[in-house]
């Protein structure tokens, strides 16, 4: 019962906002938000303290029938490699409704009820085991998010809102001809641990790695489908920026994982080249890219999709190091870069500008929240003690003992991160005050320093004790790897 407590409780919640209704209740809509959003996180603590590490098997299964006639099921669990990011996507949505609490003025109850009701549907497909119920999940996350783009976001909203939508539900198209194709290979089942034990031949394998591919990427995003993350993120609301940078780009990394490693082994293995192609593309030209953005919500987006290129390079690398450290900068990511946005949405409430010349000498007036922002920005750049640091790291050493140069281009990312992420510190912060704008701001409050707090202090725990989080996901990371390289040898 916990996970479909951790699924369905901010989704009951945020329906139940969307029925307060009036702009006139919108502090009730606030605290309802706020007490729904710990409650579930709350839900999700169990999972953490009741979980085996000593085993690969899926726990805390949930398993009833859903669609009888076509033997659909209400089908989940999890293990090490999904346990980690259903309390990751409710501490997220507790930051979202937190920073909502004064920025967010017009239509409270229908932004935050969003928000709670996009939280359940991303947790249903860290645990959906059913492939009919990942999809249902994996789509209806596109309709909270579109709203929440469409608007409340920025002058050009509607053409990212509808970018967004367009992008990504092109790619899942072909993913559902694939879950199709699968169901009736396993006689009539939806369940993904079936579909991981059927023998495919290998061109049957390559036409659904690359159906798994068109979903997953675009949702990551991977270069060279990646172009609609920049728009989103520039015109999304600060939370809708947070959330997608932290939780929804997972949702593709995990996919590769789920689907296409221990389905497709052969073809993952065979097609690995053109992934690690792709990513290292990625973290290469999308860095140099970020250093000439003058808007910071944009540089903080291309930076994510930099770092979300060593996920994808870590999985098809095939080492246990590899494929942890992807895990692990899946969830490091999460905590940075979404404290990275709400960052930006701090001086965005004050000034209304995302523009880095529209600052300078922020510094002098606003010295405490200086301190975070500059705490967060390092641990963008991957500095070690910092949550940025470990997944690099563990995906740069994988890289360099399966090829040494690869690993090599793979660590200029660091030097890039660096390069951009100082580079927009120093003209934002640094200097003197630079305009009457930078000169009147005021300094966090004390709901503003909450939030920021509990991000610097996840930052910190991960960066210096990731322990916790390697040790849940050792044993299924070799188990998976197990399944892919016995497949490969028959």
């Amino acid at each position: 019962m916990l996970l479909s407590l951790a699924i369905f409780l901010p989704i009951v919640s945020g329906l139940l906002l969307l029925a307060v209704g009036r702009d006139d209740q919108a502090n009730a809509a606030r605290w309802i938000a706020l007490l729904a959003a710990l409650a579930s996180f709350a839900v999700t603590l169990p999972l953490i303290s009741g979980f085996d590490t000593a085993t690969a098997a899926m726990q805390f299964v949930e398993n009833q029938p859903w669609i009888d006639r076509f033997n659909v099921r209400y089908h989940l669990g999890l293990d090490g490699i999904s346990l980690w990011f259903v309390p990751l996507t409710a501490f997220i949505n507790v930051i979202v409704v937190i920073a909502a609490w004064e920025s967010v003025t017009k239509r409270v109850n229908q932004y935050l009820g969003a928000f709670m009701i996009l939280s359940g549907l991303m947790i249903g497909v860290f645990s959906a085991l059913d492939g009919l119920l990942f999809y249902v999940f994996f789509e209806a996350t596109l309709i909270p998010m579109y709203i929440i783009i469409g608007v409340w976001g920025g002058p050009n909203r509607v053409y990212a809102a509808f970018k967004f939508f367009l992008y990504t539900l092109a790619g899942s198209l072909l993913m559902l001809i694939a879950l199709v194709y699968l169901y009736f290979q396993s006689g009539g089942s939806f369940d993904i641990q079936t579909w991981q034990k059927l023998p495919l031949a290998m061109p049957v394998q390559t036409l659904l790695f690359f159906a798994f591919l068109a979903a997953f990427s675009v949702k990551v995003p991977m270069w060279p489908v990646h172009t609609w993350l920049p728009d989103a993120h520039v015109e999304a609301p600060t939370g809708g920026s947070v959330v997608l940078a932290a939780i929804m780009l997972k949702l593709g990394a995990y996919g590769f994982l789920r689907f296409s490693l221990p389905i497709a082994p052969d073809a993952a293995h065979h097609w690995a080249w053109l992934i690690i192609a792709m990513s290292l593309i990625g973290v290469v030209y999308i860095g140099l890219v970020a250093l000439v953005q003058q808007d910071m919500k944009k540089l903080v987006a291309y930076s994510s999709i930099a770092h979300m290129g060593f996920v994808t390079l870590g999985f098809f690398i095939f080492s246990d190091l590899g494929v942890a450290g992807g895990l692990v900068q899946m969830i490091s990511h999460g905590f940075v870069s979404g404290a990275m946005f709400l960052s930006i949405g701090v001086l965005y409430d004050r000034v209304h500008s995302r523009e880095i010349a529209a600052y300078g000498g922020v510094v002098n007036t606003m010295p405490k929240f200086a301190a975070f922002a500059l705490f967060f920005t390092m641990a963008n750049c991957g500095l070690p003690a910092t949550a940025g640091f470990v997944g690099e790291w563990m995906v740069i050493l994988a890289t360099v003992k399966y090829n040494f140069w690869l690993g090599a281009i793979a660590a200029t990312a660091l030097i890039f991160g660096a390069s951009y992420s100082l580079w927009m510190y120093k003209r934002v912060y640094f200097g003197p005050v630079t305009n009457d704008h930078v000169k009147n701001l005021q300094d966090i409050n004390g709901r503003e320093f909450l939030m920021m707090a509990l991000l610097a202090i996840a930052v910190l725990w991960m960066g210096l004790y990731p322990k916790p989080f390697t040790d849940v996901m050792q044993v299924s990371v070799s188990e998976l790897l197990k399944h892919v390289a016995i497949s490969k040898l028959n």
